[in-house]
């Protein structure tokens, strides 16, 4: 074969292309540098409030036209956050009893059914979430007939619950469906008092009740994707849960003096708070971008443990001046967008939501009848 004569330049070219190959090659399978990678897939869209509440006649209840809008808009996650007493038959005048938990209405039972057929057939995947599950919820307004994480009734009231519904939707996908087990697990001196001093659920506890319910859950479906919210509230991840087959579901709510300023249900005199800013000082303390990237860093540890993380909740109650709202809820959406972490908004309609928030302060677009805020739309769009 005759000698073929490379020009330099051209050789020069070819062998720095050559290295910066092998440079590349290398440093895509260097352990050190790989991106994590979340268990969970990035689902990004909004809770729905129909039986958030105790009774469901005061429920906020979806319009048909919704499902479309969330679809239409790019998302593909609903989480349905459920009182199971809404889903009870029960006298509702007087406080309900240990032996009333399992009384189960099918009518009710029926249009949660209808939720989820609107919700698939737009190609959304839903959450069922036991907001206020027997024996505990982090809100008050009724008054709970024992204690989730001491009593072995309760305990054995809530695994009955969730055999329930997993029986129900046993055959629906699990790229359809997953199980959210109870919304933000919190200790309370006294359980029936929003105000009461409280925290964390001890591990042990909070463990013992998971394990029960996930127990239940994979043998009626082994192949179900269970998610546990994290600890005190929902803001605290758990790594002692990381050699369980449990996903975690965290918080887009710090700090709350920006998500829940004026909040009634937190505060105890809202309306003495002082305006808040981002970035910005609060009770002598600058708050910023550099502080939300710490609160999440035991999050984005949970995945390098192979613990796929969610932030099933996100969001900000409409006292707060929209600009810093935008402001600090922009930040929060690229720290998760950054690390593969999928949100669901607190709420789509309502004081939280894309439509209808009655904020005072925001030029709404007329959406077919409703009040769309079309800043804080397009900021979730650019992460759907």
């Amino acid at each position: 074969m005759p000698e073929i004569l490379i020009p330099r330049r051209d050789f020069l070219k070819k062998a720095t292309a050559a290295s910066m190959a092998l440079s590349l090659n290398q440093t895509s399978f260097s352990p050190s540098l790989k991106k994590r990678k979340n268990k969970l897939p990035k689902w990004r869209g909004f809770n729905l409030l129909d039986f958030f509440n105790p009774d469901p006649e005061n429920g906020r209840k979806t319009k048909p036209d919704y499902y479309k809008y969330m679809s239409d808009w790019g998302f593909d996650f609903v989480r349905i956050p459920i009182s199971y007493p809404s889903y009870l038959d029960f006298d509702r005048s007087k406080p309900i009893r240990p032996d009333e938990v399992l009384q189960f209405n099918n009518r009710v039972l029926d249009e949660i059914d209808e939720i989820l057929t609107n919700c698939h057939n737009q190609n959304l995947h839903v959450s069922l979430n036991l907001h206020r599950a027997p024996g505990f919820c982090i809100n008050a307004g009724f008054k709970e007939p024992y204690n989730l994480w001491e009593d072995q009734e309760a305990l054995d009231a809530f695994c009955a619950h969730w055999e329930m519904w997993s029986k129900r939707y046993k055959n629906i996908s699990i790229k359809k469906l997953s199980f959210d087990l109870v919304n933000e697990p919190f200790k309370r001196l006294d359980p029936n008092d929003q105000h009461s001093p409280g925290g964390a659920v001890p591990i042990a506890e909070y463990r013992k009740v998971a394990e029960a319910a996930l127990k239940t859950i994979k043998g009626i479906n082994k192949k179900r994707l269970v998610i546990a919210d994290g600890n005190g509230g929902g803001g605290t991840a758990i790594p002692e849960f990381a050699d369980l087959d449990l996903h975690q579901s965290c918080r887009g709510y710090f700090p709350m003096h920006i998500s829940h300023h004026k909040a009634s249900w937190v505060f105890k005199d809202p309306d003495s708070l002082p305006s808040p800013s981002w970035p910005g000082m609060h009770n002598e303390r600058m708050y910023q971008k550099e502080d939300l990237e710490k609160h999440y860093a035991p999050w984005i540890a949970l995945l390098e443990q192979g613990v796929g993380v969610h932030c099933g909740e996100l969001g900000c109650y409409n006292k707060t001046p929209h600009e810093v709202f935008l402001a600090w809820f922009g930040d929060i959406l690229d720290i998760l967008d950054e690390n593969g972490i999928g949100f669901g908004l607190w709420e789509f309609s309502g004081t939280f939501g894309v439509l209808n928030s009655g904020r005072t302060d925001v030029d709404y677009e007329d959406w077919y009848g409703e009040k769309l805020d079309r800043k804080l739309l397009s900021l979730l769009m650019k992460n759907a």
